[in-house]
């Protein structure tokens, strides 16, 4: 029997789509197994949605592209890494290995290539992360979910395979959502996220303007973990959650504007579902600008507009939630251009096909 070894994290996004392919490796009989760090986001997830999946965990670095003593203690994390990338490998014996990148997933793909176990990557940003450029010099193939993602990489190795939405994208149930937030269907809906660990600033200025988003909207507020603020609990027309999992794809059904971080994995189900989006990406203080880029590319493309997190203000955020509004048989009409490129099943046939051919 086949067995295919799953490496990725750091981040939800190193993770997201492992966690849609490996219970597709179940159902089609393949066996599959997780290499991960000790304590990271990637351990949580996959202990927590696929409990009966064996996690090992190895030790790992942080890939920085600054000057930092902390380079020097890290090489040697990355080095016993890939000692313990070994021992699990040579132990598991799988057939590929399957990485979505993130420095945890570095020492897994050298330890795969010098045990001559052929790799796949995965890139879901604009731009390749410093994890997968390393990478990629191991490995037989890198899947893209942006097109234009290929001109930063060799012509041989690299393919657009678009995105991979989940399937149960779409079954969202309209009455559920509006039972859920004691909404209607009189007003419009503003679904506002800042990712798993929410956004201080995106937050407070969402409250610092209730009344004005009020005018326009019913306001579901996905806050982060920990930060709903009790002061607003009764407010009209606006409910908070700090995290939502089971219940997101209802929520999602009754949206009509989204304002969120740029995740690709976030923003290709709003394009799929042809919900207009005001992206707030990440700055270069937070992140290498990965969200940048996405979101700039989904401006261009006309499917939304964009806001960089430090020049957000009141002013800035209505003005660009109306030409939204202004705008919005035109966005919607620019998404129905958009055709979903893969499901996870075809998705995981090419990555058998690719690897062990």
């Amino acid at each position: 029997m086949t067995k295919i070894a799953f490496t990725g994290g750091g981040t939800v996004g190193h993770v997201s789509v492992n966690l849609s392919l490996i219970p597709t490796a179940l159902e089609e009989d393949y066996e599959a197994f997780y290499i991960g760090s000790k304590k990271g986001i990637e351990r949580e997830m996959i202990e927590s949605q696929l409990p009966s999946i064996k996690y090992h965990s190895i030790s790992s670095g942080k890939l920085r592209r600054y000057i930092s003593w902390d380079n020097i203690k890290d090489v040697f994390k990355v080095l016993k890494g890939i000692l313990d990338a070994r021992r699990v490998l040579k132990k598991e014996k799988p057939d590929l290995l399957f990485s979505k990148g993130g420095f945890v997933s570095v020492p897994v793909v050298i330890a795969a290539k010098s045990l001559k176990i052929p790799t796949i990557i995965h890139e879901s940003d604009l731009t390749p992360g410093l994890a997968n450029k390393i990478s990629l010099k191991f490995a037989k193939k890198i899947y893209t979910t942006f097109e234009d993602t290929l001109q930063y990489l060799p012509k041989d190795k690299a393919d657009f395979v678009g995105a991979t939405v989940r399937e149960d994208l779409k079954t969202g149930d309209k009455k559920r959502g509006y039972q859920l937030t004691e909404f209607n269907d009189n007003k419009k809906v503003l679904l506002v996220m800042g990712g798993s660990l929410g956004s201080k600033k995106l937050n407070s200025i969402i409250r610092e303007n209730l009344e004005a988003l009020q005018a326009s909207y019913q306001i579901i507020h996905l806050t982060g973990k920990g930060l709903i603020d009790e002061q607003y609990s009764n407010q009209k027309d606006y409910i908070q959650f700090d995290f939502v999992k089971d219940d997101l794809t209802d929520l999602l059904a009754i949206t009509d504007t989204v304002i969120s971080r740029a995740g690709s994995n976030a923003i290709y189900e709003f394009l799929a579902l042809r919900i207009p989006m005001l992206l707030i990406p990440l700055g270069l203080e937070q992140s290498r600008g990965d969200q940048i880029d996405n979101a700039e590319n989904f401006e261009a493309k006309g499917f939304g507009k964009t806001i960089p997190e430090n020049d957000l203000t009141e002013q800035k955020l209505i003005a660009q939630l109306n030409n939204i509004e202004a705008n919005r048989d035109v966005i919607i009409n620019q998404m129905q251009t958009y055709k979903e490129s893969f499901t996870r099943q075809d998705l995981f046939r090419k990555i058998i096909k690719d690897a062990l051919s």
